[in-house]
């Protein structure tokens, strides 16, 4: 079990929404679904080169209390930094009521 106060980083998570222009154009925007409390674990941060371009991506973990509703499709923010969700892993064990989110800032989507 994960003690309340290792929970101390606020994230919002967002749901992605497309609609279309005047012209037929896709224009993406995200709303908030949640803010919740979460524990935050930068694992690493990776450059590399992609279409002529140094691209950057850094990987995290997020575990928060367990919910249902989030998909692979959303992404979170965390200290005004987007990132993509990866996987959403289920706690077991002492882990057992929480949500293991793993997640990528940088590459993904565009951003």
């Amino acid at each position: 079990m994960i003690r309340a106060g290792e929970y101390d980083q606020r994230i919002t998570l967002q749901s992605k929404a497309v609609t279309r222009n005047a012209i037929g154009e896709e224009v993406v925007s995200w709303s908030d679904v949640a803010l919740v409390w979460a524990k935050v674990m930068p694992l690493r941060g990776n450059a590399f080169f992609a279409a002529n371009q140094q691209q950057h991506s850094i990987d995290a973990r997020f575990l928060i209390r367990a919910r249902t509703g989030l998909t692979t499709d959303m992404r979170l923010q965390w200290q005004a930094e987007s990132y993509d969700i990866t996987n959403l892993i289920p706690g077991t064990g002492k882990y057992a009521g929480t949500l293991e989110i793993t997640a990528v800032k940088g590459v993904r989507d565009g951003r």
